[in-house]
């Protein structure tokens, strides 16, 4: 009866803790187009091309080696992040939950976008662009090479701008910080 009893106790923890146990945020990978769906995670693999319109993330958006991100309208929970990227473009009324962090690849364009955390662009040599957008953290431009325009955008935290060259250009910034270095005019 004892033994009866420990292996139904057993049982019911081993059950407990497969019921309790987190699921899995699925990646969705785009090659071409989402339109007005919901993913988890989503991926743009080398050398792709993805599209987003009206598309919800529930997770992060990860943008791989030579892949472009064109994504219009979206809202992201998470963060938007590309590294060594041919051009990412989150822009018309889109929404981030955490941060744009986009480093060391092409071109890049934020707007017409609120931005719960940071926007971050490093050693980028494309045409690049931050305007009009509402930032809740940080703008911070650094070491990219190109035209950099930052204009009209709402930032609670700082504007910094450092070995950008050419210098950013613009203005019309409302900066609750600082703004610093090269876009202490902007």
């Amino acid at each position: 009866m004892q033994r009866s009893s420990s292996l139904r106790l057993s049982l019911a923890a081993g059950f407990a803790m497969l019921v309790a146990a987190p699921a899995l945020a699925e990646e969705r990978v785009c090659r071409g187009a989402i339109g007005s769906v919901t993913v988890d995670n989503l991926v743009v693999p080398q050398n792709a091309k993805c599209t987003l319109t009206g598309t919800k993330v529930k997770g992060n958006i990860v943008v791989n080696s030579g892949a472009t991100l064109v994504a219009e309208d979206v809202n992201v929970v998470g963060n938007v992040q590309a590294e060594n990227h041919r051009k990412v473009t989150v822009e018309d009324d889109s929404r981030v939950g955490g941060s744009i962090q986009i480093k060391q690849g092409g071109g890049a364009v934020v707007s017409d976008t609120r931005v719960d955390g940071d926007i971050q662009f490093e050693t980028l040599n494309g045409g690049m662009k931050i305007t009009r957008n509402d930032v809740r953290g940080n703008v911070q431009a650094f070491q990219n090479s190109g035209e950099l325009k930052i204009k009209r955008n709402r930032i609670d935290g700082n504007l910094q701008c450092k070995e950008n060259s050419p210098a950013p250009i613009g203005g019309k910034n409302n900066v609750d910080g600082n703004k610093e270095d090269q876009c202490a005019r902007l």
